[in-house]
């Protein structure tokens, strides 16, 4: 026993000092051994989707020569596993899955907050401010302007992401992640600043600069969940469905904020006030919370076996070819190749939820308005809309974490997400108020909303989520991070699309 742990100690050694002139040669690291030698090696960092039911990833080289099915690139290969991703680290108390956590919350809490203010914008852009924001003073601004608002936040946030595309060898990733939190927190400072301030003279000029506020956060929430998803395709797959969950909890707290607000303000402006102070401490947090990455072992381990990679290719292409490999852009083909039918699930399932969230779900009414219960005029459209939505999006979501089926090759994953697209006809004949051409209503009871709009989070959650996981995971791991910005830009592009469609369904209805 004590020659054993002689024999592990020194092997040890003789690794990590292996691992090092590995990369100080700036030569790929690719040995393949464990240190406490109990365990076959599972690779985290790696550009292969491994399903928790395989038990043994000792394959011998026949085995992988015999293995010419269409899921035999998705598993490991012994030759490309690098020599840091074996001595991993523990993520000491979740500290890293947290961080990544609170940055998917931070990618769409921006566009959460706004979409989820909805009385405070009705009370802006209504006819008649000094009546608190009453429904019964209509305008076109308020009518239109959710639907508005999803163009706003989308269109500039296909535009970024493929800037950060382009950029994601040429600007570092702590630049571009730094620079648009700080951009954000700016925008929100001044929208926060314009609560109490009375524009009622100035409804178009308001309605313009909020939309031009949208454009901006959302561009710059765009590159930095881009930048923060393709950093995550270098860490173990529980790191991107971390960022995913937490994204969708972003949406969950805004709503939960907005149901605080109204129960306990008694002025539309002083809920709103808090609400965005609310995002204003946020933001903060993200910021401070991501300088604290590099400072976790956890972290810095999984960036030194990026950088091992990175490097090895670099010394393969050859010097000066490597060179100019590097600060180009990454090659597009290879990445659609392995993940085009991932990227068109994920836009679709988008492209279909922003169709009818929350532009349609949020003008559903309680069949039972007219009877002035708190529940049906105040909080029916934030909980059944916003909040079940939310939740239930977050449930999605958090069930990849124990559940991944389909997997990435199925022919079961977009025939589902094909599915989804019963969801807009159902909300169409929800209660939906005003309706100015379509005037039939099939579902005449509160209990369908609830339903519909539960099942329509649930759903894109889930199908959402495990193509996002899946890209990063079937490429060559130098491809890892420039995936995840193609991946986050097949979902920005699926909720332009939709964005624009939910505009021609407002308007059909």
């Amino acid at each position: 026993m004590f020659l054993t742990h002689v024999f592990l100690h020194l092997g040890s050694f003789l690794f990590n000092t292996s691992c090092l002139s590995g990369l100080l040669l700036s030569r790929p690291c690719t040995l393949s051994l464990k240190m406490d030698g109990t365990e076959p090696v599972q690779p985290s960092l790696n550009s292969s989707y491994i399903p928790t039911a395989l038990g043994n990833h000792n394959i011998s080289e026949d085995e992988e020569n015999e293995d010419q099915s269409p899921s035999a690139s998705l598993l490991p290969k012994h030759s490309s596993v690098p020599l840091a991703v074996r001595y991993s680290p523990e993520d000491s108390y979740c500290l890293v899955y947290i961080i990544f956590f609170l940055m998917g919350i931070g990618s769409l809490l921006p566009w959460n907050f706004f979409i989820t203010a909805k009385h405070y914008w009705l009370y802006k852009l209504s006819n008649n401010t000094h009546q608190g924001g009453s429904e019964d003073h209509r305008s076109d601004l308020s009518d239109y302007f959710e639907s508005y608002l999803a163009i706003a936040s989308t269109v500039p946030s296909v535009l970024c992401l493929i800037l950060n595309y382009v950029l994601v060898n040429k600007l570092s990733s702590n630049f571009r992640i730094l620079s648009s939190l700080f951009v954000i927190l700016l925008v929100f400072v001044v929208t926060t600043a314009l609560v109490k301030v009375d524009m009622s003279e100035y409804r178009v000029d308001f309605f313009v600069g909020t939309l031009a506020s949208v454009a901006v956060v959302s561009g710059a929430s765009n590159l930095f969940s881009g930048s923060v998803f393709g950093i995550s395709g270098h860490f173990p797959m529980r790191i991107s469905q971390a960022l995913i969950s937490g994204q969708a909890m972003g949406g969950t707290l805004s709503a939960v904020a907005s149901l605080v607000d109204l129960a306990v303000a008694k002025d539309v402006t002083d809920s709103a006030l808090t609400y965005f102070l609310t995002a204003d401490v946020f933001i903060l947090l993200c910021i401070i919370s991501y300088l604290l990455l590099p400072k976790l072992a956890y972290s810095r381990h999984y960036m030194l076996a990026a950088t091992c990679t990175s490097t090895g290719a670099l010394s393969e292409g050859g010097g000066a070819a490597g060179t100019e490999s590097r600060v180009s852009v990454p090659p597009l083909q290879p990445i659609l190749r392995k993940t085009w039918v991932l990227g068109l699930s994920v836009f679709y399932v988008f492209c279909i939820s922003i169709m009818v969230f929350p532009a349609v779900s949020s003008g559903i009414q309680s069949v039972h308005k007219d009877s002035g219960s708190p529940w049906t005029n105040t909080y029916f459209v934030p909980l059944t809309s916003f909040f079940l939505y939310n939740v239930a999006d977050f449930c999605g979501r958090q069930a990849t974490a124990w559940l991944q089926v389909p997997g990435p090759t199925s022919r079961v994953l977009p025939i589902l997400v094909l599915c989804r697209s019963f969801m807009v006809p159902l909300f169409m004949f929800c209660n939906y108020q005003p309706r100015d051409h379509l005037h039939t209503v099939l579902f005449t009871h509160d209990v369908y909303p609830v339903v519909f709009n539960c099942l329509l989070g649930l759903s894109n959650g889930y199908l959402g989520t495990l193509p996002m996981i899946y890209g990063p995971k079937v490429v060559p791991r130098e491809l890892a991070e420039a995936t995840g910005v193609v991946m986050s830009f097949f979902l920005t592009l699926g909720l332009a699309v939709g964005s624009a469609f939910s505009v021609l369904i407002v308007h059909f209805i």
